[in-house]
């Protein structure tokens, strides 16, 4: 990853929506080199998808939890590969500890954040986990 490709996922995070032919401008290359860049970024991982962010208010129908997973052995980077392919995990994080791996997982419904749980327990090399409901946001 080059400063070119560096400054192109800052201003994708800035604003996923925004324009290839406006990214193409900030950036001072050509609509081709950004289309053509975010597509080898897509096909390799680095960019696993465009998304939403919704404010504080907007966001408090979703379950939100915190699972904390325990993986075998040396397996970390595969369990991350197929816990990746989850869009309710929106975050992960590699951690040390007891712990291996910390997800952030936001559900529609109860339910769905059922059938998550389940399918992060059956991933091969998951050994352990732990989840906590985020209730409230502490605001202060």
């Amino acid at each position: 990853m080059d400063t070119t490709d560096q400054k192109l996922i800052a201003l994708l995070k800035r604003d996923g929506r925004a324009s290839v032919t406006t990214l193409a401008g900030e950036l001072g290359v050509s609509r081709v080199t950004v289309q053509t860049r975010m597509d080898r970024m897509r096909r390799d991982g680095t960019i696993r998808r465009f998304t939403v962010e919704m404010g504080a208010g907007e966001a408090d129908d979703l379950i939100h939890a915190i699972m904390m997973i325990e993986v075998k052995g040396a397996q970390t980077a595969t369990v991350i590969k197929q816990l990746r392919r989850m869009p309710e995990i929106v975050d992960l994080h590699t951690t040390n500890g007891v712990w291996d791996l910390v997800a952030h997982i936001e559900t529609a419904s109860l339910p769905d954040f059922d059938r998550v749980l389940r399918q992060v327990r059956e991933v091969q090399a998951v050994t352990g986990s732990e989840t906590s409901l985020l209730l409230d946001r502490a605001r202060g």
